[in-house]
């Protein structure tokens, strides 16, 4: 059984603290989110969800950072019960445009999506159904992107469900290289890209980074995506910038608009040159130039 941090409280001490506890944790790379739970009382709820392993680690760290903090919350660890809730939350999901692409499930397999590309994903336990606005945020500069700007080589680092794998196959035609350090992400991605045809051009493989041979055989890249969180991505950033081409693209996503200057500045340092930044749903997508 899995566990997480959780704490309730007001509206301005959850946001206060999940706001610094991103900052503190921003390298460590495990989720932080926040949200309202009762809307009459002025409920708010805060989770914290890291590896298993690092959990008591995390669990006092925080604890210490709230109490200088000064902020009225009581972190807890609690069960993460083992369910699909990426499937589970799906059911009821509908059909979203991103750009070009029309994302859906297997319930709207069956709907009119003449002029669009479609792309059907049962994301199971990897992260990536479209509708997040990392997802299609990333979708929607792709599409726009690859109007004029055509990649021979193209790496999905961090693919998840492949949502934007699969995406970039069906677009440009060509060989894909799909990347993910979490093994059940991989398996889902198969499935995915099985079911919307592409197996002929995504090529996965489970990789932590770029600790992989497929990095050196396939690379470098003239196009990266990467919808991943901010603290790897500055992390990476100089193997990212190394397996980049000269006058390649680099599409970042998955940042908060507090964590932009940082992840430009990392890039910046590489030599890597931002040529626009686009917000969607609260979330920013960082298109680079190598």
């Amino acid at each position: 059984m899995s566990h997480y941090l959780y704490a309730e409280g007001t509206v301005a001490d959850i946001k206060k603290a999940a706001q610094h506890l991103e900052l503190v944790f921003d390298e460590d790379g495990f989720a932080i989110s926040y949200f309202e739970i009762d809307e009459d009382k002025g409920v708010w709820a805060l989770s914290l969800y890291p590896q298993e392993e690092d959990l008591a680690d995390v669990h006092a760290r925080a604890k210490s950072e709230l109490a200088n903090l000064s902020v009225s919350l009581d972190l807890t660890k609690r069960e993460l019960d083992d369910v699909d809730w990426v499937t589970k939350s799906l059911e009821g999901l509908s059909a979203v445009q991103a750009g070009r692409f029309i994302i859906h499930g297997s319930h709207d397999a069956d709907l009119d999506m003449r002029g669009h590309i479609p792309v059907q994903i049962n994301a199971g336990q990897a992260f990536g159904t479209g509708h997040h606005g990392t997802t299609a945020g990333c979708l929607k500069v792709i599409s726009e992107e690859l109007r004029s700007f055509k990649p021979m080589r193209v790496l999905d680092l961090g693919t998840g469900s492949a949502v934007l794998a699969i995406g970039l196959a069906k677009l440009l035609k060509q060989e894909v290289i799909a990347t993910d350090i979490d093994p059940i992400s991989i398996e889902t991605a198969k499935d995915n890209i099985r079911i919307n045809k592409v197996h002929p051009f995504v090529k996965l493989a489970v990789a932590p980074g770029f600790k992989h041979p497929i990095f050196a055989e396939k690379g470098p890249f003239d196009l990266i995506v990467a919808n991943i969180l901010a603290g790897p991505l500055c992390s990476m950033a100089p193997e990212l910038a190394l397996h980049t081409s000269l006058g390649g693209r680099i599409i970042l996503s998955g940042l908060l608009p507090h964590q932009r200057a940082r992840v430009i500045a990392a890039y910046r340092q590489q030599g890597i040159k931002l040529l626009r930044t686009i917000e969607e749903d609260g979330w920013l997508v960082l298109v680079f130039e190598g």
